[in-house]
């Protein structure tokens, strides 16, 4: 599947989805980490083993990000509680959907120049 790019978004976007995982740029991550610089690969615990520690690559930016996407895989899978209220007490929202629908509601987003980052598990 093909995702066109928002006009005046700016860092990396997912402009598609392959068998692999997230297409951003030339690159494909089976599992991704994203923030408006840069798209890295990531290797995830299991959903219910997540721990804010495990996202701490993208949640200590600064200026801090106003929510965490999270990708919970192909379906919404919600996240442990706890995990939401240890976010959530840094100031920073969450937000769990399927991977697919944050990847796609990331680019809309950051084409309103919102100030967040993303945590996508594989398709």
């Amino acid at each position: 599947m093909r995702i066109d790019r928002e006009a005046g978004a700016g860092g990396p976007i997912v402009t598609g989805f392959t068998e692999g995982g997230f297409k951003v740029g030339e690159a494909i991550h089976h599992a991704l980490m994203i923030t408006p610089e840069a798209a890295t690969d990531w290797t995830p615990p299991p959903l219910a083993a997540l721990a804010v520690a495990d996202l701490d690559a993208i949640l200590n930016r600064d200026p801090a990000p106003e929510f965490l996407l999270l990708g919970t895989g192909a379906d919404l899978v919600r996240p442990a509680p706890a995990l939401i209220a240890a976010i959530e007490a840094r100031g920073i929202g969450v937000e769990a959907m399927s991977s697919r629908a944050a990847a796609r509601t990331w680019g809309v987003l950051r084409a309103e120049g919102r100030e967040i980052v993303g945590a996508f598990y594989p398709l």
